[in-house]
């Protein structure tokens, strides 16, 4: 049976109490992962996996699940500024959907307006490097939105 993909607070009915979260922000040349702790408090960034073919990448993507022992996974869904939907939370709802058509982990999308600009500030203001920033800013991105999703879930 192919996973739920539904939005993170109607996926929180369809995770275990207790189990790690993979958070994606999913971009055109890349794919950061977060991962949270078991009792879902904070949001760590895993990985920035450089983007192949759809098989390859969602092989790398539940590969690092297994081993973070996740229960779900939380997409960042880029909603633009006034709510609505374009072509990249298009191309998002088109990855989960055929994401959870090889897995059985539930689904949450999470709304990830302006985080990568948020970690952009964060970044800057700890003086990281343009080449620095580049090579991380995927992976914090994902920690952000899996923060935001961790910090709803908590409040649910």
């Amino acid at each position: 049976m192919p996973a739920l993909v539904l939005p993170l607070a109607e996926a929180a009915a369809h995770l275990p109490p207790r189990g790690a979260l993979l958070g994606l922000d999913l971009g055109t040349k890349t794919i950061g992962v977060a991962v949270s702790d078991p009792d879902r408090r904070l949001a760590a960034g895993v990985e920035t996996i450089p983007r192949k073919t759809f098989t390859v990448d969602v092989a790398r993507v539940l590969a690092l699940a297994g081993e973070r022992r996740a229960v779900g996974l939380v997409l960042g869904l880029p909603i633009n500024m006034d709510g609505s939907e374009g072509p990249r939370a298009q191309s998002t709802r088109s990855f989960a959907r055929n994401l959870a058509r090889i897995t059985d982990l539930p689904i949450g999308l999470w709304d990830e307006r302006l985080s990568t600009a948020a970690v952009e500030r964060e970044l800057i203001a700890a003086d990281a490097s343009r080449k620095k920033r580049a090579a991380v800013i995927d992976q914090h991105a994902a920690a952000f939105i899996l923060q935001g999703a961790l910090d709803r879930l908590r409040r649910a």
